[in-house]
């Protein structure tokens, strides 16, 4: 015979109800996300495509205040644990767009770094984390290809200069690069398909 606590820890997690994320992300998300996540103004991350359990972490701690944005931060308090889960499952299910790289110039640059990184400060590739192909690894790192540039390059500047407090290995990683080598993978990764 199972306890009351034995009976309740083997209860699965509840699903997500996608038809329920998506009126949230209609309500709330939709004036900077766009209703499906996709490429919107590029001041804001494109959130198509991305693990659940990393919108998840963000959202709740934007609602904890780990992540300073006061917008985010109004918008996430908002939500319960389910919310951010419902809503994170609704723009998982979109299928990610594509993006392009903008500066000719720096993209060769930002291949080199995103693959192999800058052996002489020790920045790891971003692929070691982030995947060859900018998939991410669920639950651990998110998803970055196709990102918009300009929302990269102002977190990895983020994470440099400490406004970004929310990662402590992006933030050993992100010290190390200048504004050059920062802007070149932000433009790499947002053609990387």
């Amino acid at each position: 015979m199972a306890t009351p606590l034995a009976a309740s820890e083997s209860k699965p997690a509840a699903k997500a109800d996608l038809v329920k994320g998506e009126a949230i992300a209609t309500q709330v998300c939709s004036a900077c996300h766009t209703a499906d996540g996709s490429r919107g103004s590029a001041a804001n991350p494109i959130i198509q495509g991305q693990h659940p359990e990393y919108l998840v972490k963000q959202l709740t701690e934007f609602k904890s205040g780990k992540r300073d944005n006061a917008i985010m931060k109004g918008m996430a308090s908002a939500l319960s644990e389910d919310d951010m889960k419902n809503v994170a499952a609704f723009y998982a299910s979109k299928q990610p767009k594509p993006g392009a790289a903008r500066n000719k110039e720096l993209v060769a640059l930002g291949e080199k770094i995103y693959r192999g990184g800058i052996a002489d400060r020790q920045v790891p590739a971003c692929a070691g984390c982030h995947s060859p192909s900018g998939a991410g690894i669920p639950a651990q790192y998110p998803r970055l290809s196709g990102q918009h540039s300009d929302y990269t390059e102002l977190q990895l500047k983020g994470f440099r200069d400490g406004v970004r407090k929310n990662n402590a290995v992006m933030t050993g990683v992100a010290a190390k690069m200048n504004d050059r080598e920062i802007k070149a993978v932000a433009d790499y990764i947002a053609g990387l398909h």
